[in-house]
């Protein structure tokens, strides 16, 4: 199993932690049960020794699984 560091920021809040899982996808979806969510939170998601992938929470299906979409870089 990988072991996946995370952060999800929002307006309000900041949560982190390590998610082990087969896979990339499997990560991302054990997110959603274990980690409170909101419209517009970012998530940073990687594996140790890579970049972070950055998604962006646009949605929630039945309210509940966090729908996640690249997230824009800021311009510098």
């Amino acid at each position: 199993m990988s072991k996946f560091c995370f952060s999800v920021n929002g307006a309000e809040s900041r949560q982190e932690g390590i998610v082990e899982s087969e896979s990339f996808v499997a990560a991302i979806d054990a997110l959603g049960d274990h980690v409170d969510v909101r419209m517009g939170d970012v998530l940073e998601i990687g594996v140790l020794g890579f970049p972070p992938a950055r998604y962006q929470c646009v949605g929630a299906i039945n309210g509940r699984h966090p729908v996640w979409m690249p997230a824009v870089s800021e311009a510098a």
